[in-house]
């Protein structure tokens, strides 16, 4: 099934962070909690504003982003949890990768 967002809404696919601390101990599900960091799906075409001009989104597909805890609606779409919200929700664009690994010495 295909799924495309009108206006200025955008679908999201939460990044699932690595389940273990630096330090090796392994966090259990049940502890985690929602990543905030995700990777937009889909995007609509933008909203309109006052004057009736379509005003496209800063974002697009394949975009890392960070939104806040309890923004969006969750859905499930052909058996995959995903996020549908606003952009105007989404707090910023990820340039570099979240994690970055160092190299033992």
């Amino acid at each position: 099934m295909k799924f495309r967002p009108l206006h200025d809404r955008v679908v999201i696919r939460r990044i699932e962070e690595v389940g273990k601390t630096s330090g090796g101990i392994i966090i259990p599900d049940t502890a985690k909690e929602k990543p905030m960091e995700g990777e937009i799906v889909a995007a609509g075409p933008g909203a309109r504003n006052e004057a009736g001009v379509l005003v496209p989104l800063d974002v697009k597909t394949g975009d890392r982003i960070l939104f806040g805890k309890w923004s969006g609606t969750e859905i499930k779409l052909d058996g995959e949890d995903l996020i549908v919200m606003k952009e105007s929700d989404i707090m910023g664009i990820i340039d570099a990768p979240a994690v970055s690994k160092k190299k033992a010495a």
